[in-house]
């Protein structure tokens, strides 16, 4: 999957989960404080959802280095079986 396609799987389930009404101007650099409703518990409802999608784990090391999307976006790049 390129990254491009990986990115907008990334966000299409951020907006789905957040349930906002279009695509909440998220990019790579969008943080969890930019986005209303991205709270602690949809925070950890969207690493499972995308871990479910991706098939992998996340390990709490990968996890307390997200700081944006971007960051979410390597880290399934690097972890998951996209092709």
């Amino acid at each position: 999957m390129a990254t491009h396609d990986l990115f907008r799987s990334v966000k299409e389930t951020i907006v789905d989960v957040l349930d906002l009404d279009d695509d909440g101007g998220i990019t790579e650099t969008t943080t969890a404080d930019d986005v209303e409703g991205w709270d602690s518990l949809q925070h950890v409802r969207i690493l499972t959802t995308i871990e479910k999608k991706f098939r992998f784990r996340f390990t709490d090391a990968e996890i307390g280095k997200l700081r944006n999307v971007g960051d979410l976006v390597r880290t399934v790049a690097t972890r998951a079986s996209v092709s």
